[in-house]
């Protein structure tokens, strides 16, 4: 048979402008926490808060939906940060020395999607500078930077040094005045005799302004002396010795005294006075938590009331013997004493209190700590000061996320109640004051629906957060750990002093109180959940875990006390051979348990062995869930509580699949072994591959031998092994109402893809659910096939007089075996117009339209290696895309999305997004699979990224750049949810030079790359929308004229055919040399 190859078509000028009006590549928005922050600060007129991270990182946040980021050119750790209040301006201090001036400019107006972008706002660095080195000085350690304090009233920024000096710098220009520095030597002549000692005064620890008295400042040093110095006179106005290591100072409202904190764990108020310059003594000195030796105090704050009493608010200060590894901050008022008892280190913290000069008071009302891991709010205004619920920032990684599901359009019925359910949890546990940081205004349009991002994690939780816009907020968060026994209550919390009676009189002391939800600690790692499915119309959800546990959950209002269900299902068959070596199953709690409102389990389905759970899907419209896991896959009938079906998928040298991820057999020697017997077994296999058996292989190979030669620019991919370890592991897992028994009768299917390329295609009988009719979709021949059968009355699909099954019955149909024996990363069925078949209960409901059953349909089979598209239900190829023998990388992620246009109101397409291992993202027509554009999305060598990437229906992402922060990304022209915020400053907003430069939003991972209008790579990389199978660049003719040579009969297993049908398909071979229904895929 002769092949041809055809000249590549040039570019359709109409197509690339519809491609421009349906993608584009845009990295939006990071969700979540920061990771490693390293500094804050609090503009109290603009009401705006910054975070610095290590990574150099600056976010800045105002109210929900307000966020500027910006990323310094050189990753350093961000030290210091400070506002200049009022003028929307950011100072931040690097590690490496470096001051830089950030700005809030205005960009250029444009539109971009649907959203204008007139009077947005960006956060842009405007200069930056350091301090120079002494003379003679290489080491620039007594320059290196250690307190900043900006002077509102002149105009100055003070630094304080290492080396004991404090150096002036105009504003916002960052020059350096050297008329004006004060060297440690200058004051050391204001000090007394006896006070010298011939020791230096250390680094400069503290820079305080005085607030009434502006040109003058507070500075301490290090070795505990304490200078008020008079700017305007360059003179020492007032000396106090201290001769504890100073740590920290704060002012007084009034100016009429300071307070000094100091690295015994006490601290100590200083009066000022008019006579003697000198003061040697505090007026008072205290350690709170004395009198055994504590740790430092390294900030704190003195706030007055109206009301009453002062409050006083210091970090540290803990017995170092007792509670040493405590991260704790104290509130002190009057006999009101609380110690907040945090999960992780304190970076920095602040209040929010008056600060017009007008006011006697300061009046706090609320206090933000920013911790290692999280933020906490607390109310300073409420009784007990309770902590506030945060409406973004909120810690993703309170426990280690595990996975990720994104649900789009949730209705407002099921949006309600999960509100609700949320408020009842956090009426428990916070206060429902009003946010403090509530500055700048977002101009975001308003979600045009509401999106949940669901997230499992480590400790068996569940948590849902509000994904509509650019503040991702939490609702609701579900615990599985109440349906086991488990090796520790979840109740029990070891270090609460409450729970040791013994001790309880000497632990009254502090008056510790947990904060924060920030529990890196699970109680069993069998409880960590690995995949979840949600139905938003039904309110069903399915979660699955790490120790084979699968549950079906419902939607309950109000609160329940009820055992659980449990049906225990082995996947292994009785099969010999195989030991399970991992970790045992957790316990289920057979006795009632409390189940608060929310989403209570209905019915627990315990896979054995109790493998994690690798797959999972549901379908609410027909009671099913199906699992699957190292071994095997499950179907389950959850209303009836009855087991439909376990098939065994495991290979017969699959050992690695008995041991569990948790189990300790594994050693270095066994896998190094397993490994050369693998390559081994690849070189024997691969040289009996060479000597063809039959005639049908020897075709295939000549065959294959001419594609390789007519097309240099594929990568030979060799065949995997059979035995490789794993390759039992169900990968994927799916249900779908279409043609399988024939193509008339259209019905309830179950397809199942495996680690090893094996599709399974199981036709269902579900009670109420009768098989329909289809349109002629199946071609003449199966039209008199189905005729006969009729006749006959043997058609499985049952009648219009049969009653239907009792019960759920499943019969394998089909089984699909990839020739290379790739990974299947997904299975999905299109209907007769080539579009993906709608959610269960949304054609039923109206919600979405119905699928077409008049044509024929078709499955679209990803592999890690390539995408095929076959017709049903003869499972014959149509179309197919080389993606690792072009591009030379693995489908990871995949998924199909509709992608609207900006220019036509009406216009969609629905496309295949896919993920590689290099981090790219290929897009596709579907069911054509024409190559649409590439994007760089996720840096390669960020595996964990990749892993977690979740993409959304209208052409959205999310992905992890750290434990605790997830980035979203937009592939659509038109759906973009990015911050787009205004603020209101007295300075004018002058537009960057290069606005086109400041609309993308810096990412503070530093992954970010700047991405074209269209695809990368030359011009004819792109593709005509003409309807022809000869029009891709990459594969030609490849599309559906030489799928011959890849299919053989052998491999073909079609369980719901008929002998003639067989005989059919047989002589069907020689009379269709460009279509084969063969199975065995290349």
């Amino acid at each position: 048979m002769m092949k041809f190859r055809f000249r590549r078509q040039g570019n359709d000028p109409q197509r690339e402008k519809i491609k421009q009006e349906l993608f584009a590549f845009n990295k939006t928005v990071e969700h979540g926490f920061p990771h490693q922050p390293s500094a804050l600060t609090y503009d109290p007129k603009l009401q705006l808060m910054a975070i610095g991270t290590k990574s150099g990182a600056i976010k800045v946040y105002g109210a929900p939906g307000v966020e500027f980021t910006g990323l310094h050119r050189d990753t350093a750790v961000v030290t210091q940060i400070h506002f200049l209040p009022g003028q929307g301006r950011l100072l931040s201090l690097l590690d490496d020395n470096s001051l830089h001036l950030w700005e809030l400019v205005g960009g250029a107006p444009r539109e971009v999607g649907v959203a204008n972008r007139e009077g947005v706002v960006y956060l842009q660095e405007v200069h930056s500078s350091s301090l120079p080195g002494r003379p003679g000085i290489e080491s620039c350690s007594a320059t290196r930077v250690t307190v900043l304090l900006l002077l509102r009233s002149l105009g100055l920024l003070c630094v304080g040094t290492e080396g004991g000096g404090v150096y002036f710098l105009d504003m916002p220009r960052l020059m350096l005045r050297d008329s004006q520095s004060l060297l440690q030597d200058q004051v050391m002549q204001s000090v007394p005799e006896d006070y010298r000692c011939g020791k230096s005064l250390g680094p400069v620890e503290s820079l305080q302004e005085h607030p009434q008295q502006p040109g003058k400042i507070l500075i301490g040093y290090s070795r505990g002396l304490v200078v008020l110095w008079d700017l305007s006179s360059r003179h020492a106005d007032h000396l106090f010795l201290g001769k504890q290591q100073l740590e920290s100072l704060v002012w007084e409202r009034s100016g009429n005294s300071f307070i000094s904190s100091h690295s015994d764990g006490g601290y100590s108020v200083w009066a000022i006075t008019d006579g003697n310059p000198c003061t040697h003594q505090p007026v008072s000195s205290t350690i709170p938590y004395g009198p055994f030796p504590c740790k430092a105090i390294n900030k704190i704050l003195w706030r007055t009331c109206q009301s009453g009493s002062p409050v006083l608010l210091y970090s540290g200060g803990m017995p170092r013997a007792s509670y040493g590894d405590r991260h704790c901050l104290t509130v002190q008022q009057d006999r009101d004493h609380v110690t907040l008892d945090f999960t992780s280190r304190v970076i920095d913290f602040f209040t929010v209190h008056a600060t017009e000069p007008e006011q006697e008071f300061d009046d706090p009302s609320a206090l933000v700590v920013l911790l290692e891991e999280e933020l906490v709010v607390v109310d300073l205004q409420a009784s007990g000061w309770p902590s506030l619920p945060t409406p973004y920032l909120a810690p993703l990684h309170s426990s280690a996320i595990t996975c990720s599901c994104h649900v789009a359009s949730v209705p407002a019925k099921l949006w309600e109640r999960l509100v609700n359910a949320g408020r009842v949890q956090r009426g428990q546990q916070h206060t429902q004051g009003k946010w403090p940081i509530c500055g700048g205004k977002s101009l975001a349009p308003t979600p045009k629906q509401q999106e949940l991002l669901l997230t499992g994690h480590e400790d068996g939780t569940v948590r849902f957060w509000d994904a509509s816009g650019v503040a991702l907020t939490p609702i609701y968060k579900l615990s599985t750990a109440s349906v086991f026994h488990t090796d520790c209550d979840p109740c029990d919390d070891p270090h609460d002093p409450s729970n040791d009676p013994e001790g309880q009189q000497e632990e009254e002391w502090p008056p510790f109180r947990k904060v924060g939800c920030f529990d890196p600690y699970s109680d069993d790692p069998r409880l960590g959940i690995q995949k979840i499915s949600l139905c938003k119309y039904s309110s069903k959800l399915l979660v699955a875990g790490t120790a084979g546990q699968v549950i079906v959950m419902g939607l309950s209002d109000e609160r329940s006390d009820h055992s659980v269900a449990v049906s225990v299902m082995d996947l292994l068959q009785d099969r010999e051979g195989f030991t399970w070596k991992g970790h045992d199953r957790l316990e289920p709690r057979l006795s009632p348990a409390p189940f608060p409102p929310g989403f209570q389990p209905l019915v627990l389905v315990q896979c054995m062995p109790p493998a994690s759970v690798t797959a999972v899907t549901l379908h609410a419209e027909w009671n099913l869930i199906s699992f699957g896991t190292s071994h095997g896959f499950g179907l389950f009938d959850y209303h009836r509580r009855n087991a439909v079906l376990a098939r065994c998928t495991l290979h017969p040298n699959d050992s690695l699949a008995m041991e569990g991820p948790l189990s300790r057999v594994k050693s270095l020697k066994k896998s190094l072994r397993q490994s050369f017997r693998r390559i081994r077994k690849s070189r024997v296999s691969g040289k009996k591959r060479t000597l063809p058996t039959s005639k049908v292989q020897e075709a295939n190979a000549a065959l294959a031998e001419q594609d390789s030669d007519l097309a240099p620019v594929q990568r030979r991919i060799e065949p995997r092994s059979a035995d490789d370890s794993l390759s039992g592991v169900v990968r994927c897992l799916c249900f779908a109402d279409t043609f399988l028994r024939d193509g008339t009768h259209h019905g309830p299917t179950l397809w199942a893809g495996t680690n090893s390329g094996s599709v399974y295609a199981y036709a269902l009988e579900v009670p109420g659910v009768p098989s329909g009719r289809g349109g002629g979709g199946g071609g003449e021949e199966e039209e008199e096939e189905e005729e006969e059968e009729e006749a006959a009355g043997a058609g499985a699909g049952g009648g219009s007089g049969d009653p239907g099954p009792l019960c759920v019955e499943a019969v394998l149909g089909k089984e699909i075996q990839l020739m290379h024996r790739a990974p299947v990363v997904s299975v999905s069925v299109l209907d007769g117009r080539g579009r993906p078949l709608p959610e269960p209960y949304e054609a039923a409901q109206d919600l979405a339209a119905a699928p077409d059953m008049s044509n024929a349909h078709s499955v679209l089979i990803t592999s890690e290696e390539q995408l095929k598209v076959f017709s049903l239900p003869k499972v014959s190829a149509k179309t197919k895309f080389k993606l690792t023998a072009h591009e030379g990388c693995r489908v990871r992620r995949v998924a199909l999305g509709v992608f609207s246009s900006t220019a036509q109101e009406e216009y969609s397409e629905h496309t295949l997004v896919c993920l590689t291992n290099l981090g790219d993202l290929h897009l596709f027509t579907v069911p054509a699979l024409r190559p649409q554009v590439r994007y760089d999305c996720i840096r390669k060598e960020d595996i964990s990224g990749i892993a977690s990437c979740v993409f959304t229906r209208n052409g959205q992402g999310f992905y992890l750049i750290s434990p605790s922060e997830y980035g979203r990304f937009s592939l659509s022209a038109k759906v973009i949810t990015e911050p787009l915020c205004s603020i209101e400053l007295d300075r004018p907003l002058y537009p960057t030079p290069d606005g086109d430069c400041t609309t993308a939003q810096p990412q503070a991972n530093g992954t970010h790359k700047n991405q074209p209008g269209q695809a990368e790579g030359p011009a004819e990389d792109l593709h005509s929308s003409v309807p022809s199978p000869l029009d891709s660049p990459l594969s030609c003719v490849d599309l559906t004229l030489d799928t011959t040579g890849e299919l053989t009969v052998e491999d073909v297993r079609d369980f719901l055919t008929t002998v003639d049908e067989v005989e059919n398909n047989l002589r069907n071979i020689t009379e269709e040399d460009a279509r084969s229904p063969g199975i065995l895929i290349n």
